[in-house]
């Protein structure tokens, strides 16, 4: 079956108080337990906020080089993301709305192009 990327930009998640955040958790977990129970979910999980502690690895100069902070300095920045083993678009973008529910923010979702996922680890 295809994999799908579910993510969601941090910017994406708007301003809330920390009732809101808390109100979130319990809904976001019972989505990612029903991937879990219905055999889709491959990975769930959100990112640490703070670009400071984010490293890149560049190589296209030809020689490696890895520094402090994000590639490049940009308004948006990855929060979180899903990977979900379905059979069809149609299937990930029901999962991606259920992850978007859950939250409480947008999510976007991509299939992986065939062959590109090489290894899957699956977590519990």
């Amino acid at each position: 079956m295809p994999h799908y990327l579910i993510y969601f930009n941090q910017q994406w998640v708007g301003d809330h108080d920390e009732a809101w955040f808390d109100s979130r958790v319990e809904p976001s977990k019972a989505v990612v337990r029903e991937m879990r129970d219905q055999g889709v979910l491959v990975y769930a999980g959100g990112l640490v906020e703070e670009l400071e502690e984010a490293a890149s690895a560049d190589a296209t100069s030809g020689e490696l080089v890895v520094t402090d902070g994000p590639y490049v300095e940009t308004k948006e920045w990855l929060g979180g993301l899903t990977i979900v083993d379905v059979p069809d678009d149609e299937s990930a973008r029901r999962w991606a709305g259920r992850v978007a529910e859950g939250c409480g923010w947008p999510q976007e979702v991509r299939r992986f192009k065939a062959g590109s996922l090489q290894a899957i680890v699956r977590g519990g």
